[in-house]
This record gives structure tokens, C-alpha cells and sequence, in this order.
């Protein structure tokens, strides 16, 4: 086998360009890639020849990208249950209280006339009580366009009801 460093100089686009379609984000890629050679470093003696080296190097690549997204979620989760206990030991916002004090009834009867995608955003973040994150991984968009979606429908409430 070739040197560390003459290995790292053939696989590393390889391996940063597997990384990179299963991440999408080239930090994370980066950051795996340079993890993969760090353990192919130490993993070489395990190395039989039966496939080539960027296959074995590609291998431990996808194994540290399932473990990064095991982390993701458990982290995601973790932070899930301390928004919850964070809400529940903290004081409504003006804008829960606005919501709260308004008769479910009207405030059911505003959001259905809400158009789509606003009204199921108002939907997943009033009665679902869900993130903008979460929203935004339902929805499949972005975090920032959940949230501006949010607060441009309920000013539109607002504005109705205030009529």
C-alpha cells in the first residue's frame, strides 16, 4: 500500500466528493473526509485487499456520515424535550396570550381561511406546537422560510381581527 500521505493525495477527492452528495454541505464533508483518513490511519492493518482503497476509504466514509446523522438526531431530540421543559417553566409570550385569550373557535375559523402553505404552517406551529426547524424539515424548506411564513400569516390575522 501506498504511503499515508500519497493515499490521502489519490482518495481524498474521492472520498470528499462521497461525502460531499451524502451531506450536501461542504463543511460537514470536509470535516468527515478528514475523519475518514484519520480513522483509515488507524484502521489500516484491517485493510485485506478485497476491494480497492477508495471503496474500503468510501466505507468508513458512509459508516462516519450514519454516525454523524445518529448524533444529529439524538441531539435534535434532546433539544426537542428542553424547548418543551423551557415552555413549560417560562411565561407566555404576548403573542401565546394574544392567541390564548382569542376564542379557539374564531381563531380556527381565521386559519382555515389562511391560504396554503400559511395555514398549515399556522397549523404545525399553534396547534402542533412544533419548531420552525421542524416545520421547515416537514415542509421540506428552510428554517428562516417557516418562521417568515408564520409571522407574515398571523400579522394578516392580526390585521382581521383588529378590523
Amino acid at each position: 500500500m501506498d504511503s499515508i500521505e500519497e493515499l490521502y493525495q489519490k482518495h481524498a477527492k474521492t472520498v470528499y466528493g462521497f461525502l460531499l452528495t451524502k451531506t450536501q454541505n461542504p463543511d460537514i464533508a470536509e470535516e468527515l473526509t478528514q475523519e475518514t483518513f484519520y480513522q483509515a490511519i488507524k484502521k489500516l492493518n484491517t485493510f485485506q485487499e478485497n476491494s480497492s482503497v477508495s471503496t474500503w476509504l468510501c466505507g468508513i466514509a458512509k459508516n462516519l456520515w450514519f454516525d454523524f446523522l445518529r448524533k444529529q438526531k439524538k441531539q435534535s431530540e434532546l433539544s426537542s424535550q428542553l424547548s418543551v421543559q423551557e415552555r413549560e417553566h417560562t411565561f407566555p409570550s404576548t403573542e401565546e396570550q394574544f392567541f390564548q385569550n382569542w376564542n379557539h373557535l374564531e381563531l380556527l375559523k381565521k386559519l382555515h381561511n389562511l391560504k396554503d402553505p400559511g395555514r398549515e404552517v399556522m397549523y404545525l406551529r399553534l396547534i402542533g406546537n412544533l419548531s420552525f426547524s421542524q416545520i421547515g424539515s416537514i415542509m421540506d424548506k428552510s428554517e428562516n422560510w417557516a418562521r417568515v411564513t408564520y409571522y407574515r400569516n398571523k400579522e394578516k390575522l392580526i390585521k382581521e381581527v383588529t378590523r
